[in-house]
């Protein structure tokens, strides 16, 4: 059985290479630099659940920090061939992917630094 460092590192590596990929995609589609500039830390805004408490904060940035949300956006981009929308799930992709390569993870109720990257 993998020890929970290792499977971390994975993790954080898995991350990395999102994060490279979403890149270059967004850079090969030719979309804005600026609109990523402007968009890239949007996701953060979902810490101001915290204000609220844990719960609140954590499903907040939960929400905004899961993959699934990214897929989602890029999924409903392609069906309504939207380059607007899908530019801004590839930021999400690479937000998600950065933080995660950071060791920033999904978070539990019980407080902010405890994430599933650091839980176990």
């Amino acid at each position: 059985m993998p020890k929970p460092k290792s499977v971390k590192n994975l993790l954080q590596l898995e991350s990395i290479g999102i994060l490279a990929l979403g890149i270059y995609l967004y850079s090969s589609l030719g979309f804005s630099w600026l609109m990523f500039a402007f968009l890239i830390l949007s996701p953060d805004i979902s810490m101001l659940g915290y204000l609220f408490n844990s719960k609140i904060g954590a499903y907040c940035y939960n929400f905004f920090h899961s993959y699934l949300l990214a897929a989602s956006l890029a999924m409903l981009a392609l069906l309504l061939s939207n380059n607007i929308l899908l530019a801004i799930a590839i930021i999400f992709f690479i937000h998600i992917a950065l933080d995660r390569s950071l060791g920033y993870g999904l978070k539990f109720a019980s407080g902010f630094k405890d994430t599933h990257l650091n839980h176990g």
